[in-house]
C-alpha cells in the first residue's frame, strides 16, 4: 500500500498543480468548469489513496496524525469550492458557509482532514438526485446553533464540519452499518451507486486520531447531516505570507532561488519544475542521491527538493550524505518529497527541515521553500 500511495500520488501531485495553475489563467465559462472537474477529480482520488492506505495499516499502530502548520481558512474556501463543483456539474443547488471566527493558522493534519471531507462531500453529491447539498464550517457548538462554541484545551480549537444532503436519507439500522470497513448501507446502494463502502470507517478514524468523531442525523422526509469534527492547536508562529489571494499562489520568497531537484520520474520533474518557475525559482534535476553531495559541493544552490524513493541510495541516505559536506553546502535548506506519510520521520532525522507530501501543491511548496530558507538565513 506505501508502495501504491508514492505511485499513485505522483502523477496526482501533476494533474492537481497544473489545474491549479491553470485556474489562475484567463479562461472561458466553459473552460474552467472543465479545470475544476479535473480537479475534483483527482482530489477524491487523492482523498481515496489516503483513505486506503490508512485502512491497510494494523489500527493499533494505524496512522498517526501529522502535525503540520496550515490556513484552516484556506482549506475550508478549498472544501467549498470543491463542493459547488461537484454539485454544479450533477446540476445540484451548493450552499456554503464558512465562519467569520475561523482562526487562520493552525497546526493538524490537512492532508487526512481534507480527504476526511473529500469523502463526506462525494458521498452527498454521490446520493443525491435533486436538490441539493450544503457545507457548513464552524467552531464546534456554534454550527446552525448560535450559541457559545464547545471548550477545548488551552491552545486548541474544535471545528465541526457539516455536510448536509436532500439525498436518499438512512434508517436507524443502515446508520448501525455505516461504519463497518467494506459496508454500505444497503445492497441496494451498492448496486446503484457503487464505491467500496470503505471511506466512512476512515474517517471516523481518522476523526478520532484527530481529537474528535464523526456524527449522522438523517433528515425527515430524506436526506442526511454527518458532522466531522476535528481538534487543531492554535498556531502562535507569525504567518509569513507575502499576501493572502484566495485563488494564485501568493506565497512568494524575497527573491528567486536556484533549486536543486532530487526526482527520477519523469513527470515528477516536469511538475515541479512548472510549480517552481510559476514561483519565479529555477530549478535543475537529477535522478540519483548519490550525485546529489557532489552537485551541492560544486554548485550554487539555495535549496534541495530530495524524493524519497530514488534508485540506488534512498532520500534518507542522501540527506545524511548532504548533511556530512562541510560549510554551508552541508547546512543547505532540504524539504523531503514522498506520497508516503511515513517517510517524514525518517527524513526530518536526517537532516531535512520540511517534508512535504504528494500531491504537492504550490502554495504547499512555496511555503516550505519560504519558511525553510528563513530558517537557514536566520541560522547564519
Amino acid at each position: 500500500m506505501a508502495v501504491f500511495a508514492h505511485e499513485v500520488r505522483t502523477p496526482l501531485t501533476g494533474i492537481l498543480a497544473i489545474s491549479d495553475l491553470l485556474a489562475t489563467s484567463e479562461l472561458g465559462e466553459r473552460e474552467r468548469r472543465w479545470v475544476d472537474t479535473i480537479k475534483a477529480g483527482a482530489e477524491h482520488l487523492s482523498s481515496l489513496a489516503t483513505l486506503f492506505v490508512d485502512a491497510a495499516k494494523d489500527e493499533s499502530a494505524g496512522a498517526l496524525p501529522r502535525e503540520d502548520l496550515f490556513d484552516l481558512r484556506v482549506l475550508a474556501r478549498a472544501a467549498g469550492d470543491s463542493l459547488s463543483g461537484r454539485a454544479a456539474a450533477k446540476g445540484l443547488e451548493a450552499k456554503v458557509e464558512v465562519s467569520d471566527e475561523l482562526p487562520g493558522l493552525v497546526i493538524g493534519d490537512p492532508v487526512r482532514l481534507r480527504a476526511a471531507l473529500e469523502n463526506l462531500i462525494d458521498n452527498a453529491v454521490k446520493f443525491t438526485e435533486q436538490g441539493g447539498v450544503a457545507l457548513e464550517i464552524a467552531l464546534a457548538g456554534r454550527a446552525g446553533r448560535g450559541r457559545p462554541a464547545k471548550r477545548a484545551a488551552k491552545g486548541k480549537v474544535a471545528i465541526a464540519f457539516k455536510v448536509s444532503d436532500s439525498g436518499i436519507g438512512l434508517t436507524l439500522q443502515e446508520i448501525k452499518r455505516l461504519f463497518r470497513p467494506f459496508t454500505q448501507a444497503n445492497v441496494s446502494i451498492a448496486s446503484r451507486f457503487g464505491g467500496a463502502g470503505l471511506g466512512l470507517s476512515s474517517v471516523r478514524q481518522l476523526a478520532r486520531a484527530m481529537g474528535g468523531d464523526v456524527a449522522v442525523a438523517p433528515h425527515p422526509g430524506g436526506g442526511t447531516t454527518f458532522t466531522l469534527t476535528v481538534t487543531l492547536t492554535v498556531a502562535t508562529a507569525p504567518h509569513t505570507t507575502a499576501g493572502d489571494g484566495e485563488d494564485g499562489v501568493t506565497l512568494a520568497p524575497t527573491r528567486p532561488l536556484r533549486i536543486l531537484g532530487v526526482e527520477d520520474n519523469p513527470f515528477g520533474r516536469v511538475v515541479l519544475n512548472t510549480i517552481l518557475n510559476e514561483l519565479g525559482h529555477q530549478a535543475e534535476f537529477i535522478g540519483r542521491g548519490e550525485a546529489a553531495p557532489e552537485r551541492i559541493a560544486a554548485g550554487s544552490y539555495d535549496a534541495v527538493l530530495m524524493d524519497m524513493v530514488l534508485p540506488g541510495i534512498n532520500g534518507v541516505e542522501a540527506i545524511a550524505r548532504v548533511r556530512s559536506l562541510e560549510g554551508p553546502q552541508g547546512a543547505i535548506p532540504i524539504i523531503g518529497v514522498s506520497g508516503r506519510g511515513e517517510d517524514e520521520a525518517a527524513s526530518r532525522a536526517a537532516g531535512a527541515d520540511a517534508f512535504l507530501l504528494k500531491p504537492v501543491s504550490p502554495r504547499a511548496l512555496a511555503t516550505a521553500l519560504l519558511a525553510a530558507t528563513h530558517r537557514a538565513a536566520a541560522a547564519t
